[in-house]
């Protein structure tokens, strides 16, 4: 039977980038979905990107109180466990030419990050997309080592570049991760209050949103796809909202101008042809199964894990201890906790000087509210939401 339409489904369908009116628009409907439901509701995201969208506007400022939205394990650094950040030292202080995208340089391992390793001596590079990585390979005789990071949409990229013919002298260190199992984590975790979950419009422009169906299903918790923009964000909540208010558990794409029900099967393919999922470590969470990308054993020729030994056990003896102890950066990405509760954050902690991954990454959540503070004071609709035509 077909869904009643509601006006926040209209106000998605007739989505502007950024309309005063439409904002303000929204926010009465938040605060009036609120009110229905009468008590305090947690939602999650999972994307650094919505993160910072949130904060750079100013968003959480015009929202409902009883409105609280949780950034959950939406950034692929901050994940990394130590030991992919150690394996790529490893191959650094050995010769190989370490290429990664910028963010993962300064990722702290068990007892260095690539930074340190590059300040003595090892060669890293920054790169900014897969095949830069490979460009570089071709033109060198040394090993080059691509220290790949990101989600299944950067998975994409990664796997196009191996099915590319990439010159023999390049491998992978794949450091991927599939976000879907995570989200099954934290919908499991005791004592969660979360109530639906803001999904990744960019994510599910490769997965497509039926992917969140068994989701639904299996934790009895709706979800609705979102986009960037402000007017998206607050869009995407109120149809959460909404969802939440009426018990209606199912999934709603809020960003039908990207995403389909199926999504890119072509992008699909690529990525599972050349990854399989299998179970690993997401840092300071758990031990997530199926939640790490790896290369199929088809493609181990490419493999960095399997064509160099890599020898660990240098980096962990002897050791130095550090404040790393004292990091939350795990529970600040499962969501049972904010920077605000960490210690360490802005004082010890900072972008210049960090001591956990979520300090590092521009999809970071200590980083961002470092930025942007992770409520702004009152900020005018004007300021934030200046009108810039259709999507």
């Amino acid at each position: 039977m077909a869904q009643a339409q509601s006006s926040t489904d209209r106000d998605i369908r007739e989505m502007k980038f950024r309309d005063p009116q439409k904002a303000k628009a929204l926010t009465r409907t938040l605060e009036r979905l609120c009110q229905e439901i009468g008590r305090e509701v947690s939602v999650m995201h999972v994307c650094g990107s919505h993160e910072q969208a949130i904060a750079r506007f100013g968003l959480r400022s015009i929202l409902p109180r009883s409105l609280n939205v949780i950034m959950g394990p939406g950034c692929p650094v901050c994940v990394t466990d130590e030991p992919e950040v150690d394996e790529a030292v490893v191959l650094a202080q050995e010769g190989v030419i370490i290429a990664t995208y910028g963010d993962m340089i300064r990722v702290p391992g068990s007892s260095k990050s690539l930074a340190n390793a590059q300040t003595e001596g090892a060669d890293v590079r920054v790169v900014y997309s897969a095949v830069e990585a490979v460009n570089l390979a071709r033109q060198t005789d040394r090993q080059v080592v691509f220290f790949a990071s990101g989600f299944e949409t950067t998975a994409v990229a990664t796997a196009a570049v191996i099915l590319a013919d990439p010159p023999e002298n390049f491998s992978v260190l794949s450091a991927h991760k599939y976000i879907p199992p995570a989200m099954e984590i934290v919908a499991e975790m005791p004592g969660s209050k979360v109530e639906g979950f803001l999904a990744a419009g960019n994510a599910a422009i490769i997965t497509g949103w039926k992917i969140f169906e068994r989701f639904v299903e299996r934790h009895r918790l709706p979800v609705v796809i979102g986009g960037f923009e402000p007017l998206d964000i607050l869009a995407a909540l109120a149809k959460l909202l909404e969802l939440i208010r009426d018990r209606d558990l199912r999934v709603v794409n809020a960003y039908p101008r990207c995403c389909t029900a199926e999504g890119n099967r072509p992008a699909q393919e690529l990525l599972w042809k050349v990854f399989q999922t299998v179970g690993g470590q997401w840092r300071g969470i758990a031990h997530i199964p199926n939640s790490n990308i790896r290369l199929r054993d088809e493609y181990g020729w490419i493999d960095a894990r399997k064509r160099f030994d890599i020898d660990l056990s240098q980096l962990w003896q002897g050791a130095s201890p550090s404040l790393a102890h004292q990091c939350i950066c795990g529970d600040i990405m499962a969501g049972i906790a904010s920077p605000d509760d960490c210690q360490l954050f802005g004082k010890e902690c900072t972008p210049e000087n960090p001591i956990g991954a979520c300090m590092v990454s521009n999809e970071g959540t200590c980083k961002i509210w470092f930025e942007y503070g992770g409520a702004h004071p009152a900020v005018s609709f004007a300021s934030v939401t200046t009108s810039s035509g259709r999507s």
